[in-house]
Parts: structure tokens; sequence; C-alpha cells
């Protein structure tokens, strides 16, 4: 359906407003936020009760790095994915929602690349504590392909592939 000029603001394919969109896109965007916030939390609850095992001790200097680094990438992460439910909450009623998706739309896309970087370390770390093999980087880089596959590619590609052009 073409955007048509009706009663002052212009209508897109769903024939709504621009508030209207806003708040369809804001309730879209909360929903995403919610699957990948349950999924960082628990990761970085788990991160974060890892120095407190005996094991944590006996691991090397270059696996203790690799945690420190995934526990602060997990921080990082979850502060992204959160900052959008604080962003909303502190300009709630000001008349910026519009501008309020986007801006949180880029906190989420930053969040999801730093949980795609914090599960990728938390799994390098794993495999270097469970196994000594060589093959430990081959194995991670495959999951970073199937992840920057599953979470950016498909996606970019159906935008590309089934987006109209105006």
């Amino acid at each position: 359906m073409p955007d048509t000029e009706q009663g002052g603001s212009m209508r897109r394919g769903r024939n709504e407003s621009e508030e209207e969109r806003a708040d369809r896109m804001w309730t879209e965007l909360i929903q995403e936020v919610r699957v990948a916030q349950m999924g960082v939390q628990i990761l970085f609850g788990f991160l974060l009760t890892v120095v407190f095992t005996p094991t944590y001790d006996g691991l090397s200097g270059t696996d203790k790095n690799i945690y420190i680094v995934t526990v602060v990438l997990g921080a990082c992460a979850t502060g992204a994915l959160i900052g959008p439910v604080t962003l909303h909450r502190l300009v709630s009623g000001r008349r910026i929602k519009p501008q309020a998706v986007q801006w949180a739309s880029q906190l989420t896309l930053l969040g999801l690349a730093l949980l795609l970087v914090t599960t990728s370390s938390s799994l390098l770390l794993i495999l270097r504590v469970a196994t000594q093999d060589d093959y430990v980087p081959y194995l991670v880089a495959g999951v970073v392909f199937w992840y920057l596959l599953c979470w950016f590619g498909l996606p970019m590609w159906a935008r590309h592939r089934h987006t109209t052009r105006r």
C-alpha cells in the first residue's frame, strides 16, 4: 500500500501514524530485548560465580585474562540490553518516541554484538579448560560464524531480499 497523506500525517503500509508506528515498534523491540536480556543475564550470572570456584585458581594466566575480558563484555552486554528500558523510562512523555525507538534499537544491536562476543569468549574459555586440543580456535570460529549467520546474515539477507524499494 503506498504512502498517502491523510489528516495531515503521513500514512505507511500499515495505515498508522508516526506515533502509532513508534508505539508498535517499541512494543516489538521490548519483546526482542526480553529474549536477549534473559540470555545475557543468565550467562553473566554464571560467569560471576566462576571466580569463586576452586577451579579458578588452577586456570592459566591466559585463561584468567580470557575470563576477565568475558566478564567485562558480559557486563557491557547487560548494560546495553537493559539500556532501552531506562531510555524509555527517562524519555517517556517527552513526545520523542520515534527517536527513542531508534536509539533503543541501536543499543539493542550493540548489546547483541556484545552478547555474541561474550558468548564466543565464554565458549573459548570453556573449551580451553575442557580440552587442550589445538582445534579449539577452529570450533570457536565455527560457532562465531554460525552466530553471525543466524543473528545478522540471515536477517540482513531477508531485509535485502524482501524489502520493497520506494
